[in-house]
Order: C-alpha cells, then structure tokens, then sequence
C-alpha cells in the first residue's frame, strides 16, 4: 500500500522535482506511486518534439491515472504536463482523496515563446492552486500570489530542503596560488553571471580568479570565456567541485520571475562549508541572513565581498563554513522540516 502518488513534470534528474517531491520522499522512508511526465530532467520544446510517441504515451497516461485516485493522496509538483492549460492538473487533484499542489516558481508570471504557448503556465498554475485541497509554496513571495486565488488556510510555506549528509564537508579552508569562485546552475541561468561580469574579470586580472562553472549548459559566456572551465552537471560532481572552490557565487537580475526563486544554489553552498556571495533578490535576502553568506548589491558590491572572503584568514573562513553548514541543518534540512511537510501532504505530523 502507498502513503501517496507523486505527479511531476520530470525525473529524479530535474531539480525541481528532485528536490520538492523525491528526497522527501527518501528521506522519510515513504512508500510513492510515480508518475514522471517523460522522466526527463527537462521538458524543453526541442526535448518534446524529438519524442512524439513518448508525449502521446505521456498524456494518455495522465488520462488514465484520473481513474485511480479516488481516496489517495496526491502530491503535484508544478505540472502535470507541459503541453497543458490547466483542465489535466484540476482533475487529477479534484480526483484524489487529498490533492497537494507544490510549486517553487513564479509560474503565474507567463511563458516563454515558441512550443511553450500550447500550455499556458498562468492558467494551468491558476486552476492547479483552486483545485488543491493543499496548496504548498516554496516561499512567502509566492504563498502570497496563492492566497490571492484560494483560501490563505490551505496555503502552507515550505522552503526547499536539502540533505547535509549528502553533501562533502569541505575541509581545506586555504586559499591557493589560483583563487577559485563557482557557480551551479542550469544553461537557462547562466546569463545571470553577466550581472556581475565586469566583477568577477577584475578580480581575474587582479588576483588571477577562476570560474568553475557546473552545468550542462556550453554556450559562450562573452568576455568571461578565458577564466572560465565548465564542468558537466551531475549529483555526484556537484559536491566534488565545490569542496575545492574558495567562494560559491549565486548572481540574480531583480525581476517577478527571479523572486520567486528558492535559493538553492545557496543551499549547496553552506551545506558543503563554502563561503558564498549571493543577489539579495527574493527569498536569497532571508537565506543570506540565516546561513551567514554574504549579500551583494550594486554590481560593485561583488568584487569587494568575494575579494574580502578570499583574503580572510583560514581560520576565519573555517570557522564560517563551519557554521554556514549548521545553519543549513537547522533551518533548511528535511529533519528540521519533516513535521510540517508531513502534516501538510499527509496530514498528520
């Protein structure tokens, strides 16, 4: 017997569906039926159209999973299909004994163009949010756009969480002869780094400063192409190069889209014990103040704080990433959060 079907948009691979439903569900032991769209990391429209037969499997399971949820719980994260207007998402969680709706972006802010207009994000988000019984969020910014469509007691806040323990603890707090920053993220967020672009090449002519950039992406990034060395994204490789870095680096523009982001890259910082440098945007503001990294805004704010936290002591910057990584156990760790998520979704803490 399951504790409750999980419907998202992509496999263990995509962050968001990763972070927001399966290492919950791993870290409380549940027992899950999944649905996984394509399973993909990314529902890109070019990934879609290259898969016509798997889209047409896709949807007509969704059509056939309306049928089985009488008297189950239902966890939604964000969509259950990309190609949709909303009608899919509002059945499925009208149908389950319990439906849960979980989101951690600004989705009632609009799409991009292209294939993505034969879904409408707004509208789908909209009628997902009415429809829950449970609605969860993955800040205030967006709990407030909630609340504006459905009951505020249906509409808890639950940052997203991470798991100290799979993250090395960084151990060696000594800066080298190449001071190295680093940056996690996806091809859709590495323009962000443009933002502090002219920071980030002062600090490479001035002190010889490294890029590492970990993403799948490979586009060109303009005048930081020399410092920069790419690494391919993936789990394992993620935690292996930021125990090596000397600062962790999450630039944001200040937009409705970038607000309602979660702050993970932060996250990943502080729980390996790496001193960090983040755009006080959204929920990053608050995130900053509890793990102790540092905030930058305007642009120039950014080679100052890297460079101080590059030229701090070993012993002080130890000491900090010490404490950036308890932090993070305490306020962000799926321990610290497990009661109020399982009340949330399962209703019972």
């Amino acid at each position: 017997m399951t504790d409750l079907v999980t419907v998202t948009p992509y496999g263990p691979a995509g962050a968001s569906s990763r972070v927001r439903v399966f290492d919950w569900i791993k870290a409380l032991d549940l027992r899950a039926a999944r649905f996984q769209y394509l399973g993909l990391s990314l529902n890109s429209p070019s990934r879609l159209v290259r898969r016509p037969l798997g889209v047409v499997s896709a949807e007509a399971r969704l059509r056939s999973l309306e049928r089985q949820l009488h008297g189950h719980t239902v966890l939604m994260s964000k969509m259950a299909s990309p190609l949709s207007n909303g009608s899919i998402e509002r059945r499925l969680l009208e149908k389950a004994g319990r439906g849960v709706y979980d989101f951690d972006d600004a989705l009632f802010h609009g799409n991009a163009g292209g294939l993505r207009r034969l879904g409408s994000k707004p509208q789908m988000w909209a009628k997902a949010v009415a429809a829950a019984d449970v609605v969860i969020a993955g800040n205030d910014y967006l709990a407030s756009h909630a609340m504006a469509v459905t009951s505020k007691s249906k509409v808890h806040v639950i940052p997203s969480c991470i798991e100290p323990s799979h993250y090395s603890a960084k151990s060696k707090y000594d800066v080298g002869a190449t001071p190295v920053a680093i940056w996690v993220g996806s091809p859709g967020t590495e323009p962000y780094l443009q933002t502090v672009a002219p920071a980030l090449l002062k600090l490479n002519k001035s002190i010889g400063l490294r890029l590492v950039i970990v993403s799948s992406g490979n586009a060109e990034l303009g005048p930081l192409q020399p410092m920069v060395d790419r690494v391919e994204w993936s789990l394992s490789r993620v935690g292996a190069e930021m125990v090596k870095a000397d600062v962790g680096i999450m630039p944001m523009l200040d937009d409705p889209w970038t607000r309602g982001k979660c702050g993970y890259k932060l996250l990943q910082y502080a729980a390996a014990g790496l001193p960090c440098v983040g755009s006080p945007v959204g929920v990053n503001r608050q995130v900053l103040s509890n793990i102790g990294g540092r905030s930058a805004s305007p642009a120039p704010e950014w080679a100052e704080q890297i460079l101080d936290l590059i030229e701090m002591g070993q012993r002080e910057r130890r000491s900090l990433g010490t404490r950036m990584s308890a932090a993070v156990r305490r306020h962000y760790s799926y321990e610290a959060w497990g009661p109020a998520w399982r009340e949330a979704v399962l209703g019972r803490g």
